[in-house]
C-alpha cells in the first residue's frame, strides 16, 4: 500500500507582541489540527494514528527562526515533518513602536497508508 493524502487543514497563529516566530507557528499548527476529528482512522487499523505522516508547512516572515521540534510537538498523532517557508505577515500596528505582530499560516496534510 502507499501513503495517500487524506486530510488538509489550514490554520493561523499570531504572536502579538513578542516577535516569537516559533510561538506564532505553533499556534497556527494548533489551530489547524483542532478543526477536525480523525474518527475514520480506527477503520484503518489500531496503529493508523500512530503511523500516519503529518506534513506541516508553515509560512512565516523569518522561517529560519522557527524551532521545528517545538512546532511538531503540537501534533497529537503521527509522525510530523515540518517545512518552513517565507510568508505570513509581520506588522507594526503602532508605527515606530518596534512592537511587531507576527502572523503565521499553516497547512497540515495527513497522509495514511491505504
Amino acid at each position: 500500500m502507499a501513503l495517500q493524502p487524506a486530510i488538509l487543514e489550514i490554520g493561523i497563529g499570531i504572536d502579538l507582541h513578542g516577535q516569537d516566530y516559533t510561538r506564532a507557528a505553533k499556534r497556527a499548527v494548533w489551530d489547524a489540527v483542532h478543526h477536525s476529528s480523525l474518527m475514520f482512522l480506527s477503520m484503518l487499523g489500531p496503529d493508523a494514528s500512530k503511523d500516519m505522516i503529518v506534513d506541516v508547512t508553515v509560512a512565516i516572515p523569518k522561517p529560519d527562526e522557527v524551532d521545528a521540534e517545538q512546532v511538531l510537538a503540537v501534533l497529537p498523532h503521527g509522525k510530523g515533518r515540518l517545512t518552513s517557508v517565507e510568508g505570513g505577515l509581520e506588522i507594526e500596528p503602532r508605527e515606530g513602536s518596534g512592537d511587531k505582530t507576527v502572523i503565521a499560516n499553516a497547512a497540515v496534510v495527513v497522509r495514511v497508508d491505504v
